[in-house]
């Protein structure tokens, strides 16, 4: 996604004053049509719709489905050497504040177990575009303003375009070559990855394109992840571009978790724990904390010479926190006494061996970790 503050950095203007904010509709209705230069609406109960017209005074309107969306008319030009004239997409995440509704971005890169992402594209021809994701990452949890880091996934591109910087090598990713770009528009870094030929729909691993520019040196596993966005950057034309169908999802727990659950999952987790006195174990909890919200990983560990089948585990979050969002376990309560619970793939810990969940959260005033942890009623030794 090419922002307010982008658009001027590529085109060497004085970026004096910018314009960030968002004309924000409630949930987008059958044929919802946003003409606003930065309108936007939810769909899906899950994901925004932006106009996005940061690059022309020009009108442009989209139509938003409750899947995605269309360019209805783009009467902007742009100079192919230079930037496109806007970037409509749909997204994920948090962008300049407005934030998709429930969404559990930020999440630290290292937090992060599985990304992925589904999309469908339909193109026209006789216009001048690129068809791309924009995945965004800062070194810190931000849902406002520019990231530090910009990857683009270009689908398809038509036109005398390219990317941002110049070309670096060829990468392998999710079974698709891609031709690698990296460079900078003067406000962040850009790393692009080209098809070589125009993709209409495909399911994929965010995360594997994380990770790739990670190994190539541009992020750390501390970065955080901010959002997921798929759509168009029109230089000339672009009516009737459209996304017809987007998903993504982001989840926790980090690389120890499963990327995906066992292929025949238990329909209910185990019955019922042992209720007390049995239980050897250690706790782990690692938080990362700014402002007023906070990541926690906790690692319970089975220090006993029996298995654990089922696990319950208790403790008391202090006086100001309250959990948004868990992964990896079903949790009880938000705030005050919690109880976690394993789901269906992470029940059973072996004598030696250890499981981990995590959840998200705020918090006002200092910030402070739980006293103390019980495992199926008995007290845990402290990491």
């Amino acid at each position: 996604m090419r922002r307010a503050i982008r658009a001027l950095a590529a085109l060497g203007l004085l970026a004096g004053a910018v314009v960030t904010a968002f004309a924000v509709a409630g949930p987008a209705a059958a044929d919802t049509q946003i003409c606003e230069q930065y309108g936007s609406t939810t769909i899906g109960g899950r994901y925004v719709v932006m106009n996005n017209r940061w690059g022309t005074s020009a009108q442009q309107c989209i139509n938003v489905t409750s899947t995605g969306f269309s360019i209805q008319t783009q009467q902007g030009t742009g100079n192919t050497s230079g930037a496109p004239v806007s970037y409509p997409a749909v997204y994920l995440g948090c962008h300049y504040t407005n934030c998709s509704p429930g969404t559990n971005l930020p999440m630290q890169v290292s937090a992060i177990s599985s990304a992925t992402s589904s999309i469908s594209y339909q193109y026209v021809s006789g216009a001048t575009y690129d068809a791309a994701y924009d995945i965004w990452l800062d070194p810190s949890p931000k849902k406002d303003g520019v990231n530090q880091q910009e990857i683009m996934i270009w689908f398809n591109r038509q036109g005398s375009i390219q990317p941002i910087g110049s070309v670096v090598g060829n990468a392998t990713i999710g079974g698709r070559n891609w031709e690698v770009w990296r460079g900078s528009n003067g406000s962040n870094a850009v790393v692009s990855y080209v098809a070589p030929s125009p993709i209409t729909s495909w399911s994929f691993s965010v995360l594997d394109f994380i990770n790739d520019t990670k190994n190539r040196g541009a992020i750390t596993s501390s970065w955080y992840l901010t959002s997921i966005q798929a759509g168009f950057e029109p230089w000339i034309g672009g009516a009737g571009l459209a996304v017809t169908n987007f998903s993504a999802s982001v989840n926790g727990g980090g690389p120890t978790g499963p990327t995906t659950p066992p292929t025949t999952p238990p329909t209910t987790p185990p019955t019922t724990p042992p209720t007390g006195g049995t239980s050897a174990c250690r706790v782990t909890y690692g938080t990362n904390v700014w402002n007023s919200g906070f990541t926690a990983n906790v690692t319970v560990a089975n220090t006993g010479s029996s298995a654990i089948n089922g696990w319950n585990l208790g403790f008391t979050l202090p006086s100001g926190q309250s959990i948004t969002s868990s992964w990896n376990a079903t949790l009880t309560g938000s705030s005050g006494a919690i109880t976690a619970r394993n789901v269906s793939y992470n029940g059973s810990i072996a004598p030696g061996a250890n499981t981990s969940f995590g959840f998200q959260g705020t918090y006002s005033g200092s910030f402070a970790n739980p006293p103390s942890f019980t495992l199926n009623g008995s007290t845990c030794s402290r990491a």
